[in-house]
């Protein structure tokens, strides 16, 4: 297997890298400050600390853990608590955690706020049913009478800023996502991020833009639009023309994980990013998975399904899935995916701007 390091990619890679990060501005959302306008979404199971170390090193503004159960803090399950360490090289990143109740969220958030984060995010989207079917997630804007005590009794438990991530209602006849602001607004949350769809919707459909940046322009505090921003074309627009203070990227980079940096390539500018820099983001997870991973299995997995997603617009992808899901071993996961990619005709990866994308579930 090739070795890396934590240091700078190869030269050419991380010229590109660099020039592009310059180019972006930091940015403050209430009194949080963020490297830039694009920030990392809470994905389960895949906002773990290497991914989010490795997206920062690709340009994120900011990055934000996995959904973790309060419950699951307050009873120190081991797994749970494992979930909300940070690494020390992680910048400007907060937990996520889900819950209904107002106090076992507080006791839990007051733990949580021990590691070290940047913010506490509380969890009002999750449309999954195992977490809405404990009155949590996206079942929390169900009752909107309940949510200026849930968010006081968080907030006074905790030294740092509180934030929310929500969706624009339960239904398409209920959106209530203004009023949850004005009630966070009450409650000193600091800013809001949004996904643009209802519970009922999932991850189907297309997100409401329209009503995102309506609540950009017209609510009383900073709100992060998130939902559909997975190519560099839409998600160029939206930077140079939305209401919204940022914007989340949750898919997107799990296919395209340059997507933080590609809208500041100039129009007259010939960057792009190789199948060969596409390789080198995998060296990169992998050192930084190995550094958690509890086994050889798990390491694997987590490799796997990220070259999976990496694959994702290159020749040959059904092929390389196929071959890759039939290979039990890391290394010779590796040895496939460096033929994969550095075999590539084509230098540049072809993805439809909206192509369809893990509907059922994540950002």
């Amino acid at each position: 297997m090739t070795t890396k390091h934590n240091g700078p990619f190869p030269t050419e890679l991380q010229s590109k890298i660099d020039l592009l990060k310059a180019r972006r501005k930091p940015i403050n959302l209430g009194s949080l400050s963020f490297d830039s306008p694009l920030l990392l979404a809470p994905m389960s199971s895949i906002g773990t600390a290497p991914f989010r170390l490795l997206m920062e090193d690709l340009g994120a503004g900011g990055t934000v853990s996995e959904l973790i159960s309060c419950h699951g803090i307050n009873y120190k399950n081991i797994r749970t608590v494992d979930m909300l360490k940070i690494d020390p090289r992680e910048k400007n990143m907060g937990l996520q955690l889900f819950g209904e109740s107002a106090e076992a969220m507080a006791l839990a958030a007051k733990v949580a706020q021990e590691y070290g984060p940047k913010f506490i995010d509380i969890n009002m989207g999750c449309p999954v049913k195992k977490v809405v079917g404990t009155g949590a997630g996206s079942s929390l804007l169900k009752d909107t009478s309940t949510l200026g005590h849930f968010f006081q009794t968080i907030k006074s438990a905790i030294a740092i800023p509180l934030t929310i991530k929500i969706r624009i209602g339960w239904d398409q006849d209920s959106i209530n996502a203004m009023e949850v602001i004005h009630i966070a607004k009450e409650e000193g949350v600091e800013f809001v991020s949004v996904h643009g769809r209802t519970r009922a919707q999932q991850y189907t459909g297309k997100a409401n833009w329209d009503l995102l940046e309506n609540l950009g322009k017209n609510a009383p505090l900073d709100i992060i639009g998130n939902g559909d921003l997975h190519s560099t074309g839409f998600l160029k627009d939206k930077m140079n023309n939305t209401k919204c203070s940022a914007l989340m990227l949750g898919r997107g980079p799990l296919r395209n994980p340059f997507l933080f940096l590609e809208p500041y390539i100039k129009a007259d500018e010939e960057i792009f990013f190789t199948p060969e820099d596409h390789l080198e983001v995998i060296y990169r997870l992998l050192e930084y998975s190995s550094e958690y991973a509890h086994s050889d299995h798990i390491l694997l997995v987590t490799i796997r399904k990220h070259l999976i997603w990496l694959a994702a617009g290159f020749n040959n992808v059904s092929y390389f899935r196929d071959l890759i899901f039939k290979t039990p071993d890391l290394n010779e996961t590796i040895k496939i995916s460096e033929e994969f990619f550095c075999n590539q005709k084509d230098k540049r990866k072809r993805l439809l701007d909206h192509d369809s994308f893990m509907t059922s579930g994540h950002g």
